[in-house]
């Protein structure tokens, strides 16, 4: 996929060849079937949205199955008129000139000039037109694929079969909202698979969490069991570097165990579950711990210990929210705390975090960043404070022996929404509340989670 030279195949390889196609076709066909295409009719895949994961996504598509063109077509939708400044435009040259298959590919297919002109200031690229070569405005040091785009959001999903959310939670609704338009004369229903790690907060008639399923789901009338969520401790760029890696993709098992076989590759491994909501969910929270991480390196210029105390207590918080939204918190543990560590590691949200405490970003430049796209974790620690401050869900207090909203244990949360939302404290201020002498020790926290009745089904939607 990455990185490959162009070397004439020999006659072991030919039968290797041979027989992974034939492999792949096989699931092509399974799909199809479950799908009900007819044999002289494509199935359709669509990624909507062209972030670094839902452009590596379509990617992978593209590799594994672009070459059955008569049985699966592959394409990316993506906002048009979006322009590639100068630097980025330099910097995109020396990235096309330090990789010999990507400068012949692009030479082979008279697309190499443009890149030149840019470079020298003489042209001005557009986001779409590059990603047609292979380049993620988000990730350009990872050229992809050529993908087929299409700007024109009604001619890209229209007669989709699948169709692939890779949009920010902060746009699901509102493009999926467009898109019901033109869906009024299907007869029938698509499958969505949301890649969106992201919540909103909903809270009346009750405070519960809405999820970018849930969504999709009221936005386009698709019923939820052709809806389903892959997650997993992805880095998109790594993905598609062949990093070893793997996901859950969560839905009704009518589709997810077709679509694990058919999405998963000898170096993505995808596994199935029908938590649905709670995977989602759990994607969405890791992101709010994994900005204050990012500020917490930065303060204490990468101190070990200081990062250590951080993620013993972001975890015991996170296991506190856990056990008020799952019934058996225990079965998320593993999934929950490996998206986690890899997101506190090299994710953008801690990215972002670490920027912010170096002054090298500020709020005012909002949570759109060029070059990474939309800081997930913003909106989310927004929808997770409010919907954890609110009275109806209060449990009790360990000291003072008395009900309190459930945000009253989270004072981490409580900080980053006071750093990230309302603005009244600094970054340095999450440091200083890592070092409160009130502070509790995590394990008492965890405690409470675990012996006191602190689940609230109405959170997900549920029926106590």
């Amino acid at each position: 996929m990455i990185g490959a030279t162009e070397v004439m195949p020999n006659a072991d390889s030919n039968g290797s060849i041979l027989k992974s196609n034939g492999a792949l076709e096989e699931k092509v066909d399974e799909l199809r079937r479950l799908l009900g295409k007819a044999e002289s009719d494509p199935l359709r895949i669509v990624a909507v949205g062209a972030g670094a994961w839902g452009s590596v996504f379509a990617a992978m598509l593209q590799d594994s199955y672009g070459h059955l063109r008569g049985k699966v077509q592959i394409r990316i939708w993506r906002r048009a008129g979006r322009s590639v400044d100068r630097a980025t435009a330099e910097h995109l040259f020396e990235v096309i000139n330090s990789r010999e298959d990507v400068l012949r590919r692009l030479i082979r297919r008279c697309a190499y000039l443009k890149y030149v002109e840019a470079r020298l200031g003489d042209r001005t690229l557009h986001a779409d037109e590059i990603l047609k070569d292979g380049f993620c405005l988000n990730m350009i040091d990872t050229p992809l694929c050529p993908l087929k785009v299409v700007t024109n959001l009604q001619e890209a999903v229209w007669d989709a079969d699948i169709v692939i959310n890779g949009l920010p939670s902060t746009e699901t609704r509102e493009v999926f909202e467009e898109i019901s338009r033109y869906w009024k004369e299907r007869i029938t229903e698509p499958v969505i698979i949301s890649l969106a790690k992201g919540v909103e907060a909903e809270l009346e008639p009750e405070p519960r969490i809405v999820t970018p399923t849930q969504m999709i789901n009221r936005a386009t009338g698709v019923p939820m069991e052709n809806i389903l969520y892959l997650g997993g401790p992805n880095i998109a760029s790594e993905i598609y570097n062949m990093e070893y890696a793997n996901a859950r993709i969560c839905g009704a098992e009518k589709w997810r165990r077709p679509l694990a076989k058919f999405l998963r590759q000898p170096h993505f491994i995808v596994w199935d579950n029908g938590d649905l909501v709670t995977h989602e969910v759990m994607g969405g929270l890791k992101n709010v711990y994994a900005i204050g991480a990012g500020m917490i390196a930065a303060l204490t210029n990468e101190s070990a210990t200081s990062k250590s105390v951080y993620f013993a207590h972001c975890t015991s918080e996170m296991i506190f929210i856990t056990h008020l939204l799952a019934e058996e918190p225990e079965k998320l543990a593993g999934p929950l705390l490996a998206d986690t560590y890899v997101t506190l590691l090299k994710g953008r949200n801690a990215w972002y975090g670490h920027k912010l405490a170096k002054g090298e970003l500020s709020l005012e430049m909002g949570d759109s960043i060029k070059g990474k796209g939309m800081i997930q974790g913003v909106s989310a620690v927004k929808a997770f404070y409010e919907l954890l401050c609110q009275s109806s869900l209060s449990t009790l207090h360990p000291e003072e022996n008395k009900p309190v909203a459930p945000v009253e244990l989270c004072p981490i949360l409580k900080m980053l929404y006071k750093i990230l939302i309302t603005r009244e404290r600094s970054c340095q201020a999450i440091l200083q509340a890592l070092r409160d002498e009130a502070m509790n020790d995590p394990r008492d926290r965890i405690e409470i989670a675990q012996t006191h009745a602190v689940y609230r089904p109405s959170l997900l939607g549920h029926q106590p």
